[in-house]
């Protein structure tokens, strides 16, 4: 029996950046992962803007845009386009890289902070009571039980994929449905494929194809991420997938040979739109494909498992910090609509692009380039496609701004992301404003007229209003942290 803060169960990108967030804070934390090592032909692909802003606060965002293409559009269908170069954000834009390139970024940070990563382990068993949660694991396809191990621990987290483990020993019903079969994924050298640098989606009737570009080409060729499906070739996802059916789809959309000149791995899948009913079972939570899966367009998967970890990570730092338990409720009522929402997202573009009658599709092809020219459509859909215009519930009574984003308020100096590599809350004062000098606070001054605001860990704001009315924002810390701060204490140190 080993004694944690924290058991995460999964080494995908939510089960590190819970692991590397709550190490940041001192917590003990194990991440327990039953693949032997990191799987490097991962699916997910698209590092969107809000993502890239969660990373940039852990100091990991250039490491990873070093190693990806930066995509300013999504081309959809009859010239319709998701425009991202609006986004209020310092990311406009998508980040194309495989996600072992997020993967291998966020197991670094974990394991800086202090986390310990156990792989080829498979979790059997999973226990809790009122005092905590015993998990216990073996080695992979080791049935001998002198190798069984068990941690106990305050909380655990099941962020151990579309097939969790914790899920079922929880009983957690996972409803829903498939919706598509027989996608099939591949890595492809192309000689002429398509121009300009963005994602691009095409479709007939019958077949789709979508074409993602790497920053890696030579004189030979470049090489972009591809999604077929082929209506009338829907086979089991045993069935191995081939070149030659990635070409022929490829062509058929497109109406040219694009050169193929290399196919690299392939793989076939089905894609469901599912979710579990509560995020939150007692000591146990559940983050990214664990609590919701759904279609791969408009590539939300990573994105949002990584959001669900940003979100729940802090919460069990503080509530292990004296605040009380109903903060860790919170992350079922913030989190769960917004998995709802990239479930119903995703699945109107994945049955948009697989429309099959005429008058349909022609309805379709009207419509939807002129909707996304229009300045608020085009910015909402952008927005809610990169994750920078999602915001959590407020409150009655509370300011407008609470549940939105403070990342892209304009400070004197710096911004808001490298401010929070230091744990913890963030006062962000008016201009002008005297210090407050709060306990365990962070302050910065902003640039513009706006309000002072009190951001939260995860970067979205807890409280606005003005920093000289010290009631309410005690009052507002005291119901995230437990204690009502004392003013002119000593400000946090900063952690590795």
């Amino acid at each position: 029996m080993t004694d944690m803060d924290v058991v995460v169960v999964g080494a995908g990108p939510a089960g590190l950046t819970a692991a590397g967030d709550l190490a940041r804070s001192g917590r003990s934390v194990v991440v327990l992962e039953r693949w032997p090592a990191m799987n490097p032909s991962s699916r997910a692909f698209a590092t969107m803007a809000r993502t890239l802003e969660v990373l940039d606060a852990r100091g990991l965002a250039d490491d990873v845009l070093a190693r990806a293409h930066r995509a300013s559009g999504v081309s959809i269908f009859a010239g319709a386009r998701i425009d991202l170069t609006h986004l209020r954000s310092a990311y406009p834009f998508v980040a194309v890289t495989p996600q072992t390139n997020v993967d291998r970024a966020l197991a670094e940070y974990a394991e800086m902070q202090g986390a310990v990563i156990l792989r080829g382990l498979e979790v059997v068993a999973l226990e809790q009571d009122t005092d905590g949660v015993s998990v216990t694991a073996r080695p992979k396809d080791d049935d001998d039980p002198r190798h069984t191990r068990t941690w106990r621990a305050a909380y655990a987290i099941g962020a151990d994929g579309a097939h969790s483990t914790v899920r079922e020993l929880l009983g957690a019903e996972f409803s829903g449905k498939t919706i598509l079969s027989s996608l099939v994924l591949a890595d492809v050298k192309l000689a002429d494929g398509p121009t300009g640098g963005e994602l691009t989606l095409g479709s007939t009737r019958d077949v789709i194809g979508f074409l993602a570009p790497y920053d890696r080409a030579d004189s030979d060729g470049a090489w972009y991420r591809a999604m077929v499906w082929d209506r009338k070739h829907q086979v089991p996802d045993t069935e191995s997938a081939s070149p030659a059916e990635v070409v022929d789809v490829l062509t058929r959309v497109v109406g040219r040979d694009l050169g193929v000149r290399e196919v690299g791995w392939l793989s076939r899948f089905h894609c469901d739109e599912r979710q579990v009913s509560q995020y939150r079972y007692g000591r146990v939570f559940l983050a990214g494909d664990a609590a919701h899966v759904h279609s791969p367009m408009g590539g939300q998967g990573m994105n949002t498992g990584i959001q669900d970890a940003a979100n729940l990570a802090w919460k069990i730092e503080a509530v292990l910090g004296g605040a009380p338990d109903e903060v860790l409720d919170t992350y079922h009522s913030e989190r769960h609509p917004i998995g709802k929402r990239v479930l119903l997202q995703s699945g109107m573009m994945a049955r948009g692009v697989t429309l099959h009658p005429r008058i349909a599709r022609a309805a379709r092809n009207f419509f939807a380039p002129r909707l996304l020219r229009r300045p608020r459509v085009r910015d909402a859909v952008a927005g809610s496609f990169a994750g920078t215009e999602l915001r959590y519930p407020r409150r009655r009574g509370e300011h407008r701004l609470v549940g939105t984003r403070a990342t892209e308020i304009p400070l004197r100096e710096g911004r808001l992301t490298h401010l929070q590599r230091y744990a913890g809350f963030v006062l962000i004062r008016e201009r002008g404003a005297d210090a407050v000098d709060v306990d365990g606070v962070v302050e910065a001054e902003r640039s513009d007229a706006g309000p002072a605001v009190l951001a939260r860990p995860d970067g979205y704001i807890a409280w606005a209003g003005r920093s000289s009315e010290r009631t309410p924002l005690t009052s507002a810390l005291s119901r995230w942290v437990g204690v009502s701060p004392r003013a002119g204490a000593s400000r946090p140190e900063r952690l590795r």
